[in-house]
């Protein structure tokens, strides 16, 4: 996982967050601090299934505490828009054992 200065390359662009919990959080990085708690704006948690689509719930302006950080990754925003979410079917992470 990239932090401190790898995420300044990051910031203002689309960001996917996998959470220690599981979750895959997607939003436009606004901005870090040097425990990598970020912040993200138009954000949404995709929330995967094996019987139906990808479902894309709404979140907004979030806040992810950098202890709860498993993994953050760039999004190539040309191919994710070209993906048809409603055909997309996986397993939903497990949570994170430490």
């Amino acid at each position: 996982m990239a932090t401190g200065p790898g995420l300044e390359s990051l910031v203002d662009q689309t960001i996917s967050v996998i959470t220690n919990d599981g979750r895959n959080i997607v939003g436009v990085l606004k901005g870090f601090d040097q425990a990598t708690n970020i912040i993200l704006d138009e954000s949404h948690e995709r929330v995967y299934s094996t019987k139906e689509g990808v479902q894309q719930l709404v979140l907004g302006l979030y806040i992810i505490r950098g202890d709860n950080i498993s993994v953050v990754g760039e999004i190539d925003d040309e191919l994710d828009s070209s993906l048809d979410m409603s055909k997309l079917r996986a397993h939903p992470l497990k949570p994170v054992i430490h």
